[in-house]
């Protein structure tokens, strides 16, 4: 097992007019090429690549798709918002086991938040809201850190924006076990005190709405260069560790959650898994292993 990443944040290079910038298509073309050496170098034998929210939402993005295929040789395929959180899900059943039961899995990625539920390994319910740490700190802060008035304002809008979804939920009944993914989640998790990746993935950790309120109030008073210095913050993150709390707690609190487990698996493992499963060489996935280049926003 090797893994290389390259932090683009694209969520955070969308034009005003929705285009991604230049510079957003440059670092896109950089990373694509980057890993396509990197799996040359160690002798991959296939190479899938996969796009998400940034890449899929731009108004330019059949054109920026096109530029990496004539630059890299490499086909982005985009993933909808829908098969983000099936395939999300897909890694979490796996990683639980069907004793697991009916399952709520969150995922808040740079440009989108991820909900599927189920009890299968296809979800009943999957969901895709543009309510990402990147894009929502690009849309809704315009100080480091954020004013009362900005952060009050946020929450109060991710109120309304999550109504729709918490109806949607209650219609499939209660779940039996409450899981997030993501690099957001986990950071927030580290943050009010479960254990470090180096204690190893079999560790339970858990995110408990106490705990998150507690930490927002803490580092919502904090500018991005203070918060790179937390333990489990990346400094190519922590501007947006703000906004992906409180997409947390909002989420949370429109669900009625007092408690998230955290899971190790998410959308990369998903995609491997579902690519497994069609070993015969179909790419029903429209995804790939090269690297989450349009969710490198995030997760």
């Amino acid at each position: 097992m090797h893994s290389e990443k390259s932090v683009l944040r694209l969520a955070e290079q969308l034009t005003p007019g929705g285009e991604l910038s230049k510079a957003g298509a440059d670092d896109l073309v950089t990373a694509v090429e980057s890993a396509k050496d990197a799996a040359a170098r160690l002798g991959c034998e296939e190479v899938m690549a996969f796009a998400t929210s940034a890449v899929r939402e731009a108004k330019n993005s059949a054109k920026v798709l096109a530029r990496v295929a004539d630059r890299t040789g490499v086909e982005l395929r985009v993933l909808s918002g829908t098969d983000e959180a099936r395939l999300t899900f897909l890694a979490v059943r796996r990683w639980y086991g069907w004793s697991a039961g009916q399952l709520l899995v969150l995922d808040i990625g740079g440009g989108s938040l991820e909900i599927a539920m189920g009890r299968d390994e296809e979800p009943v319910l999957a969901e895709s809201l543009p309510l990402g740490a990147g894009r929502t700190t690009r849309t809704r802060f315009k100080h480091d850190p954020p004013t009362r008035s900005e952060l009050v304002a946020t929450s109060a809008w991710l109120d309304d924006q999550l109504t729709e979804l918490a109806r949607k939920v209650t219609k499939w009944g209660e779940p039996d076990r409450v899981v997030a993914t993501s690099k957001t989640f986990r950071s927030l998790a580290r943050l009010t005190g479960a254990a470090p990746s180096a204690a190893g993935p079999r560790v339970r950790r858990t995110l408990t709405d106490t705990a998150l309120r507690q930490l927002l109030a803490f580092i919502s008073r904090m500018p991005s260069a203070d918060l790179a210095q937390l333990e489990g913050v990346s400094s190519s993150r922590s501007h947006q560790l703000v906004a992906g709390a409180l997409v947390a707690q909002a989420t949370m609190r429109a669900l009625g959650l007092p408690e998230l487990e955290i899971c190790p698996w998410a959308l990369r493992e998903g995609v491997i898994l579902r690519r497994l499963d069609h070993s015969n060489g179909a790419d029903e996935t429209g995804a790939g292993l090269v690297g989450r280049f349009g969710a490198q926003e995030d997760r």
